[in-house]
């Protein structure tokens, strides 16, 4: 707990990302990972072989950009850099260790964005929903979605919650499920490869395999039949009970396009 508070004393994040919540969370994952490294292994070496399939046959190789970069454990960045002329890093907050990661490449720049496009409503700046990509998405040669996708709703959705309305959103679930389909609409609207990578929902578990309890993460939208999925055990047995487990399916698209 101490540790953590350190983290989040020296986390490079904006005073609006500190008081939305985006610093706080960063450095919970920055703490389940390490804890969880052994069961995560499988889940952060498939999301990277999605990647390296999106840039395999790109033939325009200018600009690549990754949607909710963070810590980049499920990022080929060293791939990445390699391939492009300039790879766009992109999150609410951009962690020491992701820094870290991308520090010899001298064609990695960071852009702090919200991909929510909640900010202002979850301020009180504004009614409505802001831009849920930057402009740099329009240049790119590909896009990708780094496990993004389910987590976009989890602060603005808890923010309504607390706060019983944001704007003209009374609604948490609906809510949660317009913040999913503005960001695939998002992305169905560029020229360049997206790479979309998520979970889409929880299973709880014991220790005998039952499930006791499901969680659809993306709020019933469906990306469509993706050609890449599997199992990340998010919480293995100890992490948040001694007889229960967290484990969510992934699915994962080299080349995404929504589905017809």
């Amino acid at each position: 707990m101490l540790l953590d508070l350190l983290h989040w004393l020296v986390q490079p994040a904006t005073l609006a990302a500190r008081r939305l919540g985006h610093a706080g969370d960063s450095v919970r994952l920055a703490s389940r990972s390490r804890r969880c490294r052994a069961a995560w292994a499988p889940h952060l070496a498939a999301a990277k072989d999605a990647v390296r399939a999106a840039m395999a046959d790109l033939p325009r190789r200018e600009t690549a950009v990754v949607l909710g970069a963070g810590l980049l454990d499920d990022v080929p960045i060293d791939a990445l850099a390699a391939a492009f002329r300039q790879v766009v890093l992109v999150d609410a907050v951009h962690p020491w260790r992701g820094r870290w990661r991308a520090r010899r490449h001298a064609n990695v720049v960071r852009l702090t964005f919200d991909l929510s496009g909640t900010a202002d409503l979850r301020l009180g700046r504004g009614e409505t929903f802001g831009p849920v990509l930057p402009p740099v998405c329009r240049e790119a040669d590909l896009v990708i979605s780094a496990n993004l996708l389910s987590q976009l709703p989890i602060l603005p959705v808890a923010r309504l919650e607390a706060a019983g309305r944001l704007g003209a959103f009374t609604d948490p679930g609906a809510f949660g499920q317009r913040i999913v389909a503005a960001h695939l609409a998002a992305l169905a609207d560029l020229s360049a490869r997206i790479c979309l990578v998520t979970d889409r929902d929880e299973t709880e578990e014991d220790r005998d395999g039952r499930p006791i309890a499901r969680l659809d993460l993306l709020y019933g939208i469906d990306p469509g039949p993706a050609p890449r999925s599997w199992d990340w055990v998010l919480a293995p047995f100890g992490e948040e009970a001694r007889d229960r487990r967290l484990v969510h399916r992934v699915s994962a698209w080299p080349d995404w396009r929504p589905p017809a």
